[in-house]
């Protein structure tokens, strides 16, 4: 279950015999994702993964490419007021009032095991050669604002655990309104979402629905996750059942006031977060204190 990092391309692997996740830092600083899927054999190179071709009326990066725009990336943990016009995994006020957060990519490392989540539910393993964890720093020196982003790829499951840690340096204060667990990007919208819902004596009924463009998910806001709507969503190709399919689940690791959503833009591209619901959502930090998001299991 190793963790490649390939120099030359900027590309990260994370792989086992199940399931591969790839991510590469842009010229810019921009960490996007490439592929979450079936296992693929390591190589240095997976840059045809890379989509980025011009679209009417989107927001670019500069005038002198009219095809690289945040807009439609594939975005490991997007921000608001860069041109991503999707549901952002991170929305702070800086105390100017500013939203504009650009993160980039600062610094990395790979160390064995899975560190613990001190104060929250979390996986864990029980010898270092169970798991493999990668520590991706994230940065807007201008902010003060600092992302570490985890990802633990399990020896014998097709899952990964993910994480934030959101820090601050600047001065004054930094309200954080948004800071999801979890953020996948998919190239198509070509799935059928699951869902779990249910009442008193009638939990865990399956709810299937095709997406649609637009916000769709579940949430809770009871101060629990609840036998209303579990904290979780899974993806499914049409024609997927328990023997053969293309299926992906998201699963929170916590109790307590949730949104799990699916964000569909007009080009099909599906964006998932997960994590605490924003609304009502409000932790502030001063110079030095960081904030740590619940866990989320991708499998």
């Amino acid at each position: 279950m190793p963790i490649r990092f390939h120099e030359a391309t900027k590309t990260f692997h994370l792989y086992n015999q199940h399931l591969s996740y790839l991510m590469k830092v842009l010229p810019g600083g921009e960490l996007i994702q490439l592929y979450c899927g079936k296992a693929l054999h390591d190589r240095p190179d997976f840059d045809h993964l890379f989509e980025c071709r011009p679209r009417p009326m989107s927001v670019c990066c500069s005038e002198e490419d009219d095809a690289l725009s945040l807009e439609h990336l594939r975005r490991e943990y997007p921000t608001c007021g860069t041109g991503d016009m999707h549901l952002p995994a991170l929305d702070a006020r800086t105390p100017a009032g500013s939203r504009l957060l650009a993160l980039t990519y600062r610094e990395h490392s790979i160390v064995p095991g899975k560190p613990a989540l001190e104060g929250l539910p979390a996986t864990y393993v029980e010898a270092p050669e169970e798991a493999d964890t990668l520590r991706m720093v994230l940065a807007d020196d201008r902010a003060g604002v600092t992302v570490t982003l985890y990802y633990t790829i399990f020896r014998d499951f097709a899952a990964i655990a993910r994480h934030a840690e959101i820090g601050y340096t600047g001065p004054g204060t930094l309200e954080l309104d948004c800071a999801m667990s979890l953020c996948l990007d998919l190239p198509d919208a070509d799935y059928e979402m699951m869902e779990l819902t249910g009442a008193w004596a009638r939990e865990r009924q399956i709810v299937t629905r095709p997406l649609t463009a637009g916000v769709q998910g579940v949430y809770s806001l009871r101060g629990c996750s609840s036998h209303h709507f579990n904290p979780f969503l899974a993806l499914a190709r049409p024609g997927s059942g328990e023997i053969a399919g293309e299926v992906l689940g998201f699963s929170l690791v916590y109790s307590g006031n949730f949104a799990a959503r699916a964000d569909v833009d007009p080009y099909h591209q599906t964006r998932v977060t997960m994590g605490i619901h924003p609304q009502n959502f409000c932790w502030p930090l001063t110079t030095g204190q960081t904030f740590t998001t619940p866990e989320a299991v991708l499998v």
